[in-house]
């Protein structure tokens, strides 16, 4: 009889680059026979894959680790791991802090993370927080069939911009970009089992700089190499920095098809002031004049962006020239957070706003921004958009997908099924979703 397989609880914080790690690492420990569960009473391996950026994030993973000690106690062969960022920035302090947790792994290192526990299973408490030589993509096992029409993958890692107010760049390490007859690879491999749908990751993937045919491809080149593969309707990228938006990027926009009309563009704050005092490196009106020459090559884009609110320094007159940014741009949806200091970087130390200015300052900002984001889906009704469905609805018969905007939409309709790309008539519009029509023919 053979013996049951081991159970793989992951508890997922923080962006998407995290969600595709966490599946990677999930593939690495599948390849020694762990299954996935949604337990941890459950699991005989529990991983918590963390996020650093915002404030408190350490301590909402000590708070978790703290809720997974009896588990601990009831079944103390129970292996317990910590990470992604806060594991590759505080590796040494969780260990201390922690004696229930077997194993630290920083965000470059999970590809060792099957040596790491079976060393833990022997007694030892391994940490790699190392920035490894070699590329943990090359170590990791082939992903095993697609469960969805939709996948990430990771193109370009780490940050060299040096935001005032980012931890990336000290948790993730310099920018490396993945070459690009392995993302080929990989994703045509992702199409063969079912793909439809692939979103290009980085911490900065407009600054992907991958060696290829005929030198170093920048990443209009591999989203055009992208399209050429057959089956692969749809491409998305994220997160990416203004200043890293070149000319034949936004012609790729205008260009190919395959390249959803949907760009997340952060640019944190609309004073010139602020945005000097973040080291962002470019001015509001550099960042208008982007967004009107991506427009001009692709007229129906819906764009997305970030902003801090109350970030040190930051005056009444700066918080108005964010608004009046918000208002001149008009965002299909937008992510905003109050200023959160981060230890180790340059803006942590310096005076910040008072919290209830700063508090304030975020919902004006959020009001804003959602009164826009109700704006355009309200203006999708009546518009014929591609859907990708992805899973059943709530309701009976009803179908979920994404637009090509990125927007959920629910329709009802015979021969749906994950992966089917069809023509919908938007017939109505909710706070957080579109319902719409199948267009025959």
């Amino acid at each position: 009889m053979s013996e049951s397989p081991k159970k793989l609880h992951i508890k997922t914080y923080g962006c998407q680059m995290n969600v595709y790690d966490s599946e990677r690492m999930a593939e690495a420990m599948g390849a020694k026979g762990y299954e996935l569960t949604d337990d941890p009473a459950e699991a005989d391996m529990v991983l918590l894959n963390t996020c650093h950026i915002r404030e408190k994030a350490a301590e909402k993973v000590y708070s978790d680790l703290g809720r997974l000690r009896p588990f601990k106690e009831a079944r103390p062969d129970l292996k317990i791991g910590v990470a992604g960022c806060v594991a590759q920035a505080e590796g040494a302090e969780i260990m201390r802090r922690m004696p229930l947790v077997d194993l630290v792994v920083g965000s470059q290192n999970y590809h060792r993370l099957p040596e790491m526990v079976a060393a833990a299973e022997q007694g030892a408490r391994p940490v790699d927080t190392e920035f490894p030589l070699e590329d943990k993509f090359d170590h990791l096992p082939e992903r095993p069939l697609a469960a969805r029409p939709t996948a990430f993958l990771t193109v370009q890692e780490g940050c060299d911009k040096f935001c005032a107010f980012c931890v990336v760049p000290y948790t993730r390490g310099a920018e490396v970009s993945r070459p690009a007859a392995r993302i080929l690879a990989e994703a045509q491999k992702l199409v063969d089992k079912g793909v439809r749908e692939i979103t290009l990751l980085g911490q900065n993937v407009n600054g992907y700089h991958g060696a290829g045919e005929g030198g170093d491809w920048g990443l209009a080149r591999l989203v055009r190499a992208l399209a050429r593969i057959d089956g692969l309707e749809r491409i998305r990228y994220t997160t990416s920095h203004p200043n890293d938006m070149d000319d034949a990027l936004i012609a790729a926009h205008g260009e190919e098809p395959k390249l959803m009309p949907y760009l997340h563009l952060p640019v944190q704050s609309g004073s010139d002031r602020v945005l000097k005092a973040m080291n962002r490196k470019h001015t509001a009106e550099d960042y208008l004049r982007l967004v009107e020459r991506i427009r001009a090559a692709r007229p129906d884009i819906m764009l997305s962006s970030d902003f801090i609110a109350g970030f040190p320094g930051e005056s009444d007159e700066d918080h108005r020239a964010t608004l009046d940014l918000i208002a001149a741009v008009g965002y299909g949806a937008a992510f905003s957070f109050k200023y959160s200091p981060r230890p180790g970087t340059p803006a942590a130390g310096r005076a910040g706003v008072a919290p209830e200015v700063a508090d304030a300052r975020l919902q004006e900002l959020q009001a804003l921004i959602t009164a826009q984001q109700r704006a355009a889906q309200e203006g999708m009704v009546g518009r014929e958009v591609g859907v990708l469905f992805e899973k059943p609805g709530r309701l009976e018969g009803q179908w979920v997908g994404k637009s090509d905007y990125l927007q959920a939409v629910h329709v009802r309709g015979a021969g749906l099924a994950p992966g089917v790309l069809a023509q919908v008539r938007i017939t109505e519009s909710g706070p957080n979703s579109l319902g719409g029509e199948l267009v025959a023919g």
